[in-house]
């Protein structure tokens, strides 16, 4: 089996869009590849963030993966920082890195374009981000559209090394879902559900309680048509909750169209409501059940053993590739 890698960054509670964008395509996928899911708490720290409530964001993240339906038989569950080699292999990326190509990043080109004061940590983080996956030799990385950029990335780098030094890395593969990639915010259906946005509105969490769901849904922007179907540029709200429930149906959103079309906007959500209710709290009484076990140290304790193995054996072959250490 081709091995498979994915991460979803602890730097805020997982929502609905981590869910359908990330997390369900890796159900998905540890049936049919060698799977190797991540906490890339690295990444966090590029931004400001609370020490204690990032400690317990990586352990209550890998334990909604688990509930989610990730299989820790099937996939090898990890933490970024628990393996130095991460790190350590950014740094000859990143001297292997132009300018340029860093700079055009996307979310530092937003940032500095606005004039906002960012670290270096934020013009870096996608070449860690090509270590994070180059060090295991991944073909494929489950991502967002918005994400396509930095495999992108890891491609370049994996191909520029293996031109300088010899065949080392496999070049991977961006795999980008058909539907649901990308969830909107339920207030600003043009503006992607984020969980960095702890108060907003418009955005689901996992662990949202029931009557909150049901609000935010029954709450969503959507247009004065009244008429429900597919359609993202003119109606972006409407499309959001059709994409949603296809996500969590797995109907196309042809059938969600269909299903749909002689609704008026008040019943569309109290459907897409209930669905998302139905799947949500199924997931949080697994989270509870888990965070109760001692499954997640077992898990991650497994992971951190064999990824440092796996590592060790790659960046020592980099290291004397590139002329590095005394052997």
């Amino acid at each position: 089996m081709k091995r498979l890698l994915t991460g979803l960054k602890p730097s805020g509670e997982l929502t609905l869009g981590s869910l359908i964008g990330g997390i369900q395509q890796s159900v998905l996928y540890q049936n049919e590849y060698d799977s190797f899911i991540f906490v890339p708490d690295l990444h966090a720290i590029t931004v400001s963030q609370d020490p204690t409530l990032l400690k317990e964001r990586i352990k209550k993240n890998v334990a909604l993966y688990l509930a989610c339906g990730i299989d820790p038989n099937k996939n090898t569950i990890y933490i970024q920082s628990d393996n130095l080699y991460h790190a350590n292999l950014s740094w000859i990326f990143e001297c292997l890195t132009y300018m340029g190509e860093a700079s055009r990043m996307t979310q530092y080109k937003d940032k500095t374009s606005k004039g906002e004061s960012v670290s270096v940590g934020l013009l870096t983080y996608p070449i860690l981000m090509t270590a994070d996956i180059l060090l295991y030799d991944a073909y494929y990385v489950p991502v967002g559209i918005d994400q396509k950029q930095h495999v992108e990335l890891a491609r370049n780098l994996a191909e520029r090394f293996n031109h300088r030094f010899g065949d080392t890395f496999v070049v991977p593969t961006p795999l980008i879902p058909k539907i649901g990639a990308k969830i909107m915010d339920l207030q600003n259906p043009t503006k992607k559900m984020s969980k960095s946005d702890q108060d907003s509105k418009g955005c689901i969490f996992l662990l949202d309680p029931e009557e909150v769901i049901r609000k935010k849904i029954m709450s969503a922007v959507t247009d004065s048509e009244g008429k429900v179907y597919y359609d993202v540029e003119h109606k972006p709200g409407i499309s959001n909750l059709l994409t949603i429930y296809s996500a969590l149906s797995h109907l196309s959103i042809q059938e969600v169209e269909e299903k749909f079309k002689e609704y008026n906007y008040g019943n569309l959500k109290k459907e897409v409501a209930d669905l998302v209710v139905t799947t949500l709290l199924e997931i949080q009484k697994k989270y509870q059940e888990i965070m109760k076990s001692g499954l997640v140290d077992q898990v991650l304790e497994e992971g951190k053993k064999k990824t440092n193995e796996l590592a060790k054996i790659k960046y020592e072959s980099v290291l004397k590739k590139v002329g590095l250490g005394r052997d």
